[in-house]
């Protein structure tokens, strides 16, 4: 790193920081997209559980880390010629990291929203249309079966109906959940 004799002392640091932290940020990208956790049985992050609640996003991670020093660095490095004031060209460059995590964040959150939910729960099929497979008795009688498609895919419920007797094969609308499990439903 010869490169880096001639420079000031401040520079230096910046390169010194951005270097590394570079390869690591290339190293994990590469892992991330050729579907490796990178996880090799070490666990680098910890809990920065701050608020009691669940979260998918850690604010203190290595990658966080990395995205923090990356932008810090860079910053440091680019902007150094253009402002002399060391204070100020410090403070800019971390606001620059921090944002650099902020917009980590962001995108986690954004990609976290591409996720589907496809856990079947009845409350879902309401003013859903269904088909009776198995007759449905009158007047709350007894139970029947219907067919309901629901995130692709079709599930088999038990049915019973307020009005008269629905044959198999009738089209019904689904009304309202009764005790948990069963469908109460209307014939279209």
């Amino acid at each position: 790193m010869e490169f880096l004799d001639g420079l000031d002392p401040q520079l230096k640091i910046f390169w010194y920081i951005a270097i590394p932290v570079s390869l690591i940020f290339v190293l994990q990208t590469i892992l991330t997209f050729v579907g490796s956790g990178g996880s090799d049985g070490l666990e680098a992050d910890f809990d920065g559980d701050l608020d009691g609640g669940e979260a998918p996003f850690q604010m203190f991670s290595l990658r966080n880390l990395i995205n923090f020093l990356l932008g810090f660095s860079w910053t440091g490095i680019s902007f150094y010629k253009l402002i002399p004031n060391t204070t100020l060209l410090i403070f800019i460059s971390l606001v620059v990291g921090f944002a650099f995590v902020y917009f980590f964040f962001l995108i986690i959150k954004q990609i976290q929203k591409l996720g589907e939910d496809n856990t079947f729960r009845l409350e879902k099929t309401l003013d859903k249309i269904a088909d009776v497979y198995l007759a449905i008795p009158g007047r709350m009688q007894g139970k029947g079966k219907i067919m309901v498609s629901l995130n692709g895919s079709v599930r088999e419920i038990d049915a019973m109906t307020e009005q008269d007797k629905i044959e198999t094969n009738a089209t019904v609308k689904i009304k309202r959940v009764e005790s948990g499990n069963i469908l109460i439903v209307e014939k279209l």
